[in-house]
């Protein structure tokens, strides 16, 4: 299984059309060519991990502590500098650079980014209450979410209470997505359906954690076309 994974940048949503007239959304992300930074062994830090940058950045904009850095490592300075934990460190050498074709034997994948900030957001919009009633006596607080406290004891609000805030723009992971198709002279990957976030948004890309046997766009078109060229049995 591939450990590591690579960062990308959602380009946007556009459809893929198979010989069977399906149509299948998809979501395009041009991923950046990673470089191994360095190999962190387990005897150093209690883990075995490669350290991989991404994106490039002026040197202007680095701190003294991180051109330094760089230089040590003799390699151009990189925007982000990612962690992945493995098992082995005798597949990865300093200096290498990984691209799409990590994912060539991959049919799943799993994806982390960040989803569109929605603003501040009251409850019924924000946590799916149910507001209250329209009628009635409740006057003026419709979309309200009601009481928040108890009585004398605890005599205080609980953390974590489902209350309006900030919505969106947090981390979300969404697993066993399938690859469509890659296009390798473009470094682009088609995801099958949505992933989280905006257009430009920083999208890491890893193999699928999960063992899944379900069957892909492709697999499932062949099998229908299969089933369509068996001839029906003579009814009696």
């Amino acid at each position: 299984m591939q450990e590591i994974g690579l960062i990308g940048k959602k380009i946007g949503m556009t459809r893929e059309f198979y010989k069977s007239g399906q149509s299948v959304p998809v979501t395009a992300v041009k991923i950046d060519k990673g470089r191994i930074i360095q190999l962190i062994s387990k005897d150093k830090r209690g883990y075995n991990a490669v350290q991989v940058g991404f994106g490039k950045i002026k040197n202007s904009k680095l701190s003294k502590q991180m051109k330094g850095f760089f230089s040590k490592k003799n390699t151009e300075p990189k925007k982000v500098l990612k962690e992945f934990r493995v098992s082995k460190l005798d597949n990865y050498k300093e200096g290498n650079e990984l691209g799409i074709e990590i994912f060539k034997d991959a049919k799943f994948v799993d994806v982390r980014s960040k989803t569109i900030g929605k603003g501040f957001a009251g409850a019924m919009k924000r946590h799916n209450f149910g507001g209250l009633r329209a009628s009635h006596g409740v006057s003026i607080s419709h979309r309200a979410h009601g009481s928040t406290g108890q009585n004398q004891d605890p005599g205080k609000v609980f953390k974590g209470k489902k209350m309006a805030g900030h919505m969106g723009s947090k981390m979300r992971t969404k697993q066993n997505i399938e690859i469509i198709k890659t296009d390798l002279e473009n470094d682009i990957i088609y995801l099958k359906g949505s992933i989280p976030g905006s257009r430009n948004t920083e999208v890491l890309v890893k193999q699928s954690v999960k063992n899944i046997r379900k069957l892909t766009m492709s697999e499932k078109i062949e099998k229908m076309e299969k089933l369509k060229k068996v001839p029906e049995k003579k009814k009696k």
